[in-house]
């Protein structure tokens, strides 16, 4: 195990308490009520309780692949990279469950997972040079909405059209 001053260990606190809480906002969002239970969903699709794994997990990934960027991060320039590039992405997150479960929109979820995949992928892209563990960390979550997409576009097509209904 690599020792850890004061500063390092802070700022690790700092990043899975800024990871959870994008993770605690999304979860706050999601609403596995009635009206998700009466979706159609694809016979491939995880099951519920499987979400919750997967994301604690993504969300841990976050949090490590943040720290050691920002650890990298030697000029105020290069922080202020790591912190918009994640700071985007993490509210590209939140976005998609307001607008999937909130709004109940899977339609304009749809559309908007297209800019979190890519805010996904400027993340993977732009830590490499800072990192390159900062960078393979965020694989797993890049798959995973990857999943994600094809998931909710199966969903829209089995259900929609959405919005309102006479």
């Amino acid at each position: 195990m690599l020792p850890m001053n004061k500063q390092a260990f802070t700022r690790l606190a700092v990043a899975f308490a800024l990871s959870y809480a994008t993770a605690g906002i999304g979860g706050a969002l999601t609403d596995l009520g009635p009206w998700y239970f009466a979706l159609k969903h694809p016979t491939w699709k995880p099951p519920d309780a499987a979400f919750g794994v997967i994301w604690t997990t993504i969300f841990t990934l976050c949090a490590i692949s943040g720290w050691l960027a920002w650890q990298a991060a030697d000029t105020p320039a290069l922080r202020r990279r790591v912190a918009w590039l994640f700071g985007a992405n993490a509210l590209l997150n939140i976005l998609w469950s307001a607008l999937y479960f909130k709004l109940q929109r899977p339609d304009w979820a749809l559309f908007e997972v297209v800019f979190l995949w890519l805010s996904i992928l400027a993340l993977i892209l732009g830590l490499w040079r800072l990192s390159r563990w900062a960078s393979l960390l965020l694989i797993t979550y890049w798959v995973w909405v990857s999943i994600a997409t094809v998931l909710n576009v199966q969903t829209v097509m089995l259900n929609g059209p959405f919005g309102a209904q006479p």
